[in-house]
């Protein structure tokens, strides 16, 4: 479950995770948030779900976690000292996964800010830098050497046979970023992506519905509508935008063929203890 943010309905979200608690064909269920929908009673009852994957968006250090991260009105908390408040309970919680976030702004100091989120406590780690936003050249050169620092850190610790997610090598998608296959929306209709959740990519969903939960597409139709989805990005993007998240991609595949390697023999290593 994703958005947009999902705990800004949570009732929702809790009868999503019951229905998917008695359901035999769902073996996990993802909750991605930015954690300020959290309490310790949200992470109780996450403790004892045995499918959930819990998904947090930190950028880093304070500094940079509230630079793109600002509170929209006084009634609303800061979301980096609300989960510090939760820390413990985070820890304590099985199959968190930090999803890291690099803006383009911070990827000098991305490495900086992994470091900071392992001295949280944090062992499970999605990186995902800023995709559909035009990045200049030198803050792609950042990127590409803050990636080097981070999977040798990474190596490190397998080396070392530390435990170390990355849920980023089991992920891959034919489109950047998003999701493709069977994505309901809030409104009931269905995509075979969901480009049209970004709110920059709004007006794209009128033209990646092929159906509705009332009236449902077939899989080969359903296949054929998401085999048009980078074409329909490319034409409705800048190209700066377009290329600078093409090169992203490429980085960030390039970090995952790196590590697959050092992950496999840190697993046979671990299976044969």
């Amino acid at each position: 479950m994703f958005g947009g943010e999902p705990l800004l309905v949570p009732e929702v979200v809790r009868a999503a995770l019951e229905e998917a608690r008695h359901t035999s064909e769902i073996r996990w269920v993802y909750l991605s948030t930015n954690g300020l929908g959290l309490d310790q009673d949200w992470l109780s009852y996450l403790r004892d779900y045995p499918k959930g994957i819990l998904t947090l968006s930190m950028d880093g250090l304070p500094e940079d976690h509230r630079r793109h991260r600002r509170a929209v009105g006084n009634d609303v908390p800061d979301t980096y000292d609300h989960l510090m408040k939760l820390l413990p309970d985070l820890l304590a919680t099985p199959r968190v996964v930090v999803t890291q976030t690099i803006p383009p702004a911070t990827a000098v100091r991305m490495m900086e800010n992994f470091e900071h989120l392992m001295d949280l406590g944090f062992r499970r780690f999605n990186f995902l830098p800023g995709y559909y936003l035009p990045w200049r050249p030198e803050q792609l050169d950042a990127l590409s050497a803050s990636l080097e620092s981070v999977a040798q850190r990474i190596i490190e610790e397998w080396s070392a046979d530390r435990r170390m997610y990355v849920r980023n090598l089991f992920t891959w998608a034919p489109t950047p970023f998003f999701n493709t296959g069977f994505v309901v929306d809030a409104d009931r209709t269905i995509h075979p992506t969901n480009i049209g959740l970004s709110g920059a990519l709004d007006e794209l969903r009128g033209e990646t519905q092929v159906g509705s939960l009332d009236d449902p597409p077939d899989m080969r139709t359903l296949r054929a509508a998401g085999e048009h989805t980078n074409d329909l990005l490319q034409d409705n993007l800048p190209d700066r935008v377009w290329e600078s998240t093409l090169a992203v991609d490429r980085m960030l595949s390039a970090f995952c063929r790196q590590l697959y390697p050092h992950w496999a023999a840190y697993r046979k290593r671990r299976r044969a203890a």
